[in-house]
């Protein structure tokens, strides 16, 4: 799987009037297929690897799960290129008996592109109503310093993005600024849900006294994800939205944007920097 995240492909290069041609290396971009107990659930597309990770975090982040054992099992489905090869691209989620079932019928059931995810809720009050843990009674503190520093520790582990330059990462680390879990994807949110499934996964979900670094924006997307994965601070190098900040505030999440150089802005829950 590892293999097929990059891709080599042929070049020409224009520099100071010159044009040369040589081999590059690309990110690969694929669909998968998400289906629930046999159903078509949603489209997404995404880097190939930890693909079981996406998913069980994509579940998360729509409120279908919320324990690791209400995703009783995950398989690879039956999917074939042009050359009858298998692609690796359609994945079954199985439920247990007692978690209820998405209507499959309803907006999400679409194709979603790698750099927008599904925002399938509507406001704020929607994701309130879904989060099973309450971000509230985190208390936990992290140093100012620590915080600044997590960029650059995310950096140090971004191996797709050193060859490729072409994806988005998200780093899970805890109150010490230890890392936790890395994912790469070309999409964002791909790359949190990657991290939160791997989480769910692990049996670590709520992840209290946790910090979650993005190396994009912070979307209301993205701290929507936080919130309902229990991380009590969401980090990002570059801006926040509105809706991102009116959530973080009625969430009581702690929003870290335009964290580089030393320097950050702080929304929602400040009292958790010391």
């Amino acid at each position: 799987m590892a293999s097929r995240r990059t891709r080599r492909t042929r070049v020409e290069r224009h520099e100071g009037g010159a044009v040369t041609t040589r081999e590059d290396t690309l990110v690969v971009e694929e669909p998968l297929e998400v289906r629930i107990d046999g159903k078509p659930f949603v489209v997404t597309m995404r880097t190939p690897g930890d693909d079981f990770d996406l998913v069980a975090g994509f579940l998360v982040s729509e409120g279908v799960v919320h324990a690791p054992e209400q995703l009783t099992a995950m398989r690879y489905c039956a999917g074939t290129d042009e050359d009858g090869r298998q692609t690796f691209n359609v994945v079954e989620a199985v439920l247990a008996p007692d978690v209820q079932r998405p209507d499959l019928a309803m907006e999400r059931h679409v194709y979603t592109s790698s750099s927008c995810g599904i925002c399938g809720t509507a406001s704020i009050d929607a994701v309130q109503k879904i989060a099973h843990t309450s971000l509230a009674d985190d208390d936990t503190t992290f140093g100012a310093d620590l915080i600044a520093s997590l960029p650059d520790r995310l950096r140090e582990h971004q191996a797709v993005f050193d060859r490729t330059g072409g994806v988005h990462a998200a780093g899970l680390f805890d109150d010490d600024g230890e890392p936790l879990c890395l994912r790469e994807d070309v999409g964002r949110h791909n790359a949190v849900d990657k991290v939160v499934g791997w989480a769910l996964r692990e049996g670590r979900v709520p992840l209290r006294g946790t910090v979650l670094q993005v190396s994009g924006r912070a979307s209301f997307e993205l701290a929507q994800k936080a919130h309902l994965a229990g991380i009590p601070v969401l980090s990002a190098v570059s801006a926040p939205s509105s809706l991102a900040v009116e959530h973080a505030a009625s969430a009581h999440l702690t929003l870290v944007a335009f964290n580089r150089a030393g320097r950050f802005n702080a929304y929602g829950a400040t009292h958790r920097i010391s």
